[in-house]
């Protein structure tokens, strides 16, 4: 890279084509780095091409090596794709583990695949904070698939809704899946529900579960019904048929469709951010905790505390 092409705006060198712009700009998304906001700026106008896929569930279903094959077939179809490993935290350094990306090494050598891994450090939904910031540079770039794969805490992945267009759920059979899925609400958030390793036993009785349950929740509500997909990644066996159904419910969606259900999802990340700001303003540095401290050692119970705090705010008292 030039001098004059360092100088550019990192924005302008992403929409550009430069990968180096793509990895600078999910690390400062990572760390919560101001220029962010101004970059993303310089790329909003661009957003909105890449089709987001989720792909969650409980540790060891396979959600790894199903990515890995999802990527291959899109790759056949001459698509760029980019992918989000949301890898446990190091307890040591913060950092994310690595894991998917030591996986999916064989990908990693394709100009057409960008991987990065990212640590979920303090994220309890199976996603780090800023993902969905991530996938934004990723989409500015121009890759056709972006494909987020969490965690895979099992109980709490419900953020990755709100980074997603369409949200994979995978299963096994032989490891209670099932029923963990039906008790965390994993079925709630899903999309496309994948059965991998068919192979084993128990799997029809699995699917046929799953479709008994997606029945009756979905039953009369004249919306999508969740599929109940079989396959093998591991062997490589009807991965296309997941793509296939992943195809289907963008077109269940439509432009239409999908334009409000991306404008909900950024409302909520609104939320979100608007609750991240709030928060840092009334218990930073600066905010109220000592005097929340001080309250409590005199005796106000905290309902109390917390209604002067209320009142404070909506009078326009600065902490």
């Amino acid at each position: 890279m030039t001098v004059a092409e360092k100088k550019k705006p990192i924005a302008e060198r992403l929409l550009e084509g430069d990968r180096n712009a793509v990895a600078r700009l999910i690390t400062w998304a990572e760390n919560g780095d101001t220029r962010f906001h101004q970059a993303l700026a310089g790329i909003y106008p661009e957003l909105g091409r890449a089709r987001r896929l989720g792909v969650t569930g409980p540790p060891g279903a396979g959600k790894s090596t199903l990515v890995n094959e999802l990527v291959g077939e899109l790759r056949r179809e001459d698509r760029q794709v980019g992918v989000l490993a949301v890898d446990p935290s190091s307890p040591f350094t913060g950092g994310a583990l690595l894991g998917d990306r030591i996986r999916m090494e064989s990908r990693t050598i394709d100009p057409g695949v960008f991987i990065r891994s990212m640590a979920s450090r303090d994220s309890h939904g199976g996603l780090a904070r800023a993902t969905i910031d991530a996938c934004d540079v990723m989409d500015a770039f121009g890759f056709d698939d972006v494909l987020i794969e969490t965690v895979g805490v099992g109980q709490a992945e419900y953020d990755v809704v709100s980074a997603a267009d369409t949200v994979v759920v995978v299963l096994c059979p032989g490891a209670g899946d099932s029923i963990q899925a039906m008790k965390s609400g994993l079925l709630e958030v899903a999309d496309i529900i994948v059965v991998n390793k068919n192979d084993l036993p128990g799997a029809q009785r699995m699917v046929v579960d799953l479709e008994e349950a997606v029945h009756i929740r979905l039953a009369g509500k004249g919306r999508w019904i969740t599929p109940v997909v079989t396959c093998s990644a591991g062997r490589g066996e009807a991965v296309a048929d997941v793509l296939a159904e992943i195809s289907r419910h963008g077109e269940h969606l439509g432009e239409q469709g999908l334009s409000a259900l991306r404008t909900q999802k950024r409302a909520g990340q609104v939320r979100l951010a608007v609750g991240e700001l709030i928060d840092d303003y009334l218990w930073g540095e600066a905010g109220y905790s000592q005097r929340v401290a001080s309250e409590l050692d005199a005796g106000r119970t905290p309902y109390e505390v917390a209604g002067e705090i209320r009142d404070a705010v909506l009078r326009g008292e600065r902490p």
